[in-house]
């Protein structure tokens, strides 16, 4: 199954282990600085209220039942998180055109606006740290290692 046999698979183990480890110091100090460098109010949510609107601006509008399929959970529960959404300004609803019964779910402008300032802090941050930390010519292998990274999630 490897196709190149003559790798070192402890040194590939160890290798995964870091990178994982690293992935997720990476996560958090990204999380951090877009708190600190421009807090918003999409910082401040829970995971699943996070996945919710991460959902509604990567695939648009959706009811209540569908994002409940989506993050696999009961339509109570996501009942629970669009209301905490609702009650912060986040999430706003509308009929449903083609099933006047459902409510169709949509993100605020101040959502779209809170998530757009967060993206853009974490984004500035990296920037930042990338031109103050690696030389001129370790910034012009990051293409090739995001390369990498990205053909590990392929399916």
């Amino acid at each position: 199954m490897n196709p190149h046999p003559d790798t070192d698979a402890t040194g590939m183990l160890e290798a995964a282990a870091e990178l994982r480890v690293l992935i997720g110091q990476l996560t958090r100090r990204l999380r951090e600085q877009s708190q600190v460098d421009n807090p918003t109010q999409v910082d401040n949510l829970t995971n699943a209220q996070k996945a919710v609107l991460i959902h509604l601006d990567r695939d648009g509008q959706a009811t209540l039942s569908a994002l409940a399929r989506a993050e696999g959970m009961r339509p109570q529960s996501m009942g629970a998180i669009i209301s905490a959404l609702s009650s912060a300004g986040l999430v706003e609803s509308g009929p449903d055109p083609a099933d006047g019964r459902q409510r169709i779910l949509s993100l605020t402008t101040e959502a779209r606006r809170s998530i757009s300032a967060s993206r853009a802090a974490k984004a500035d941050w990296l920037y930042r740290t990338i031109q103050s930390k690696l030389t001129p010519d370790e910034q012009e292998l990051l293409p090739g290692a995001i390369h990498l990274l990205k053909r590990l999630l392929e399916p």
